[in-house]
């Protein structure tokens, strides 16, 4: 068996288990005692770090967050800024990222929508769940924020999400919304878009209400001898909320809507030539292609191929080290992610042993195989998503993805298998990594030993004991291990050597 490949790919995978956080992390001093000097005044300056969330949200954006967040933290920053500018995203990873800015200590998390030529002024669907993630929110003046219902895309164009996905996201930033003190009502209408929201007016005083909590409210006010009034629509039935910036800052959602950046950074005590920009490195990009869904399937087939190559040729070579590089990149790139843990490399592990087990050990191919081969794509598929079972439609749909890419992988790398396999054993690279001599009768080698060597088909001897089927019996003056080429033979016995099959000499009884 091939014990050495396992434990080579349990060696490798194994530190992947304590994966921790990415060392790409860069050491930076801490400024937070620095002086600067304003109209005759010293200030203290604040330390302030701007992470950009441009583009579509996604896991490598998840990651590059991840990573950004950590090097601001280690910077002791009293400020971290979200530069948001976004159409919105993956559900999962808009989710994962709120929850990252949520777990930010000791620092105040900023979203800022700014407005300029390069980019679209907006924060929309994911975005939206993303600023409001955020303790502050501050909008350039032309920007806007909303409309963050779940939709899929399908042949016939873009859908909403079922009722299920929408109400998973419409708590979900309901709950951010009650966290930071933003009116949850504003929250509950950019997601569902049954919800009418209207300003009331209570002692003069502007409030936003749902229509279903509009009666409660006059109710209340009454008893008090408060005045109510009902106001505007800001949403009607059938539409989501969007609001501008300036309409964020009337309903008390926004803390401002700075018209510069120079104005926007002043909240913050420090100039923008001082604020720290982290920017998407070559690791962040490198992350990014590895776990696409092209560059994964290459690697799943290619480490299927070498791991086949290797535990079917003898001892541990190039197709082993191969497929080891192979399956790391892709745990490796799943850690990056969030995705891999000790139940993937396990999983993938007993996979592989239980692949072992039934080519050398169990004849043919049966219930073995096939679990150790479903074992590894359930591990493979599993370093891919964030969960184990999927519980939302938009769960289902990226499961369904990364079985596509994962289950599409192993059965391509079969094909290619079974169309080497006539042509591998030719080929001048095979040559190169397995032995091609053979030991063939026709160069002069043998498995007869020299005695037996001497002995033809024909000669005569007796049986020394009894043949039952196999017994000794004397030939030519030499006492030798035979086999009778039919029933017993007594002791005693003339015999004929009828066939030499290797080491094997088969006599029959003489009348």
């Amino acid at each position: 068996m091939k014990s050495i490949t396992v434990v080579s790919f349990s060696l490798l995978l194994i530190p992947f288990v304590l994966f921790g956080e990415s060392n790409n992390t860069k050491k930076v001093q801490d400024e937070s005692s620095t002086k600067v000097v304003s109209s005759g005044k010293t200030l203290n300056k604040s330390v302030v770090y701007s992470i950009p969330i441009h583009g579509d949200i996604d896991r490598q954006r998840m990651v590059f967050i991840k990573r950004a967040i950590k090097e601001a933290e280690n910077a002791k920053a009293e400020y971290v800024i979200f530069d948001i500018n976004t159409f919105g995203g993956r559900v999962d990873s808009a989710l994962q990222i709120a929850s990252l800015i949520g777990s930010v200590r000791n620092a105040v998390t900023v979203a800022y929508i700014p407005s300029s030529a390069e980019g679209t002024g907006v924060s929309w669907s994911a975005g939206a769940l993303i600023s409001f993630a955020c303790s502050r929110i501050y909008m350039a003046p032309g920007t806007s924020i909303g409309a963050a219902a779940p939709v899929y895309e399908t042949q016939s164009g873009m859908e909403m999400a079922p009722e299920k996905v929408v109400s998973a996201v419409r708590t979900q930033l309901a709950a951010l919304a009650e966290k930071n003190g933003y009116p949850k009502a504003v929250a509950l209408a950019m997601v569902d878009k049954d919800l009418e929201v209207y300003e009331v007016y209570i002692n003069g005083k502007l409030h936003l209400a749902l229509s279903g909590e509009i009666d409660e409210l006059k109710r209340r006010a009454k008893e008090r001898n408060e005045t109510f009034v009902k106001g505007k629509a800001l949403s009607q039935k059938g539409k989501l909320l969007s609001l501008t910036a300036g309409e964020m800052k009337k309903y008390g959602v926004s803390s401002g809507t700075p018209d510069s950046l120079e104005s926007f950074y002043s909240n913050f005590n420090v100039d923008e030539k001082d604020v720290h920009f982290i920017k998407e490195t070559a690791e962040d990009k490198l992350v990014a292609l590895l776990t696409s869904s092209l560059v994964s399937a290459v690697l799943i087939i290619a480490g299927i191929i070498a791991l086949y190559l290797e535990i079917t040729s003898p001892g541990f070579g190039i197709p082993g080290t191969v497929a080891i590089i192979c399956f790391s990149i892709v745990f490796i790139s799943g850690a990056l992610l969030g995705n891999v843990g000790s139940l993937e490399l396990l999983l993938f592990i007993l996979g592989v042993v239980l692949l072992i087990v039934e080519i050398f050990l169990i004849p043919g191919f049966g219930i073995t195989g096939i679990t150790g081969i479903i074992l590894m794509v359930t591990a493979l598929i599993l370093s891919r998503q964030g969960f184990i079972f999927p519980s939302f439609e938009w769960q289902w749909d990226i499961f369904k993805q990364n079985l596509l890419v994962v289950g599409g992988s192993v059965g391509g790398a079969f094909i290619i298998l079974a169309a080497l396999m006539p042509i591998l054993p030719k080929s001048r690279l095979f040559n190169r990594l397995v032995l091609e001599t053979g030991e063939k009768a026709e160069k002069g080698f043998t498995v007869q030993t020299e005695d037996v060597q001497s002995i033809a088909a024909g000669e005569k001897g007796r049986v020394v004991t009894t043949l039952r089927p196999v017994g000794k019996a004397e030939i030519n003056g030499r006492v030798y291990i035979v086999q009778a080429e039919a029933d017993f033979i007594n002791r005693g016995s003339d015999v004929e050597v009828v066939e030499i099959a290797g080491n094997k000499i088969v006599v029959r009884k003489l009348v």
